[in-house]
């Protein structure tokens, strides 16, 4: 018993370490100060879409409504072998400048997004790519928000908020408590000077630097990616040029998945391309805290057999909700869903089994994505 409660608190240790990391540096991150930019910059958005036809017309409604001057905008939408009505829909709004490519591969592929997101890339007229999703929404002033951080602190790469909304249950709010976590590590690293994870559906970069650090080359064997990995690229070379907008004008919204098999494929694909970042350091972090949710699934289960295991499980619970509330609090109030903290007593169990068997599975077997099977 000694054995287990000495390593299982030393993980507790720096698991605590960690989060009390992630509340200082999501802390550091302030609203930047962008009135009055000039906003000169030519931009292209970027969206690559399969099969989504229920939800791109509101996608390109909101970025045909932005508040950034029309003559510096250019929307440019692959269609990734649409089996739907998803290229007609991009097509009738042609005469809006909204321009339509689709995506003509006879050879299988792995990382179909990305060759969308390169071919785009290679016909743009932008100096700036912003990159979304097919079934996002935003404000009127999300694009002029990014250019106006992106020209008054000469960054090369800006990642930018993402969260759910009109979720219909509470496995769906679970999420978006979740997913605040997630896109909080992200901006938390950020702010403490170092580049971990972002999300494709709000993330901008110049075009030159994606060229300069060879755009997914290296990277391109993994069908998810997109966004982190080309992050830890870019950080390498340019390691002090990395922003997070914490901005409410920038906030994307999308939805979470409605059902447990669709969750776990996407967080599936997400851990998959974990242990390809550059920086190991991250990877190793990642491991410990892995570790840490194994021990709390362990000394749950044997609780069940002795008693001190689960008074040991029982400390590291308390914790954990301790310090993940201190750490959420702040993320889910600048999303305006404080009120979402209040399911963390559920989610919390919840998420060490979901964690330790994703940290598993993630990297070890193939995952559907889009009607493909990927890895």
């Amino acid at each position: 018993m000694i054995v287990p409660s000495i390593i299982s608190l030393l993980l507790t240790a720096v698991y605590l370490v960690v989060v009390a990391y992630l509340i200082k540096g999501w802390s550091n991150l302030k609203r930047p100060k962008t009135d009055g930019a000039p906003l000169n910059t030519k931009v292209t958005i970027l969206i690559a879409a399969r099969n989504e036809e229920e939800r791109i017309r509101y996608t390109i409604e909101d970025i045909l409504a932005q508040d950034y001057p029309k003559h510096l905008t250019e929307v440019i939408i692959v269609d990734d072998h649409s089996t739907d009505s998803t290229a007609e829909i991009i097509r009738s709004y042609a005469g809006q400048g909204i321009k339509l490519m689709q995506l003509q591969e006879d050879e299988p592929l792995n990382s179909y997004k990305k060759k969308a997101i390169a071919e785009a890339i290679s016909r743009s007229t932008g100096d700036l790519m912003v990159a979304t999703d097919a079934d996002c929404r935003m404000g009127t002033k999300w694009l002029s928000s990014v250019v106006a951080y992106y020209e008054t602190h000469d960054l090369v790469i800006i990642s930018s908020p993402v969260t759910y909304f009109e979720e219909r249950s509470l496995f769906e709010r679970l999420q978006t408590l979740e997913f605040a976590y997630l896109i909080g590590i992200g901006g938390a690293f950020i702010g403490n000077g170092r580049a971990s994870n972002c999300n494709g559906a709000n993330l901008a970069y110049r075009k030159d630097v994606f060229h300069e650090v060879g755009g997914f080359k290296g990277i391109d064997d993994l069908a998810s990616g997109d966004d982190e990995l080309l992050l830890q690229k870019i950080a390498v070379v340019y390691p002090n040029r990395i922003g997070f907008l914490k901005n409410t004008d920038a906030v994307v919204y999308t939805h979470a998945k409605h059902t447990l098999g669709e969750f776990v494929q996407q967080r599936r694909r997400w851990a998959s391309k974990s242990t390809r970042y550059k920086d190991k350091k991250i990877v190793a972090l990642a491991v410990a805290i892995w570790l840490f949710n194994l021990s709390m699934l362990v000394n749950a289960l044997l609780g069940f057999y002795n008693i001190s295991f689960l008074v040991l499980f029982l400390v590291q619970y308390l914790l954990k909700y301790l310090f993940e509330a201190a750490y959420l609090l702040p993320i889910t109030s600048f999303f305006k869903r404080s009120s979402l903290v209040g399911l963390l007593a559920i989610l919390i169990p919840v998420h060490i089994i979901y964690f330790v068997y994703i940290g598993l599975m993630g990297n070890t077997r193939k995952y559907s994505w889009k009607g493909r099977v990927v890895r």
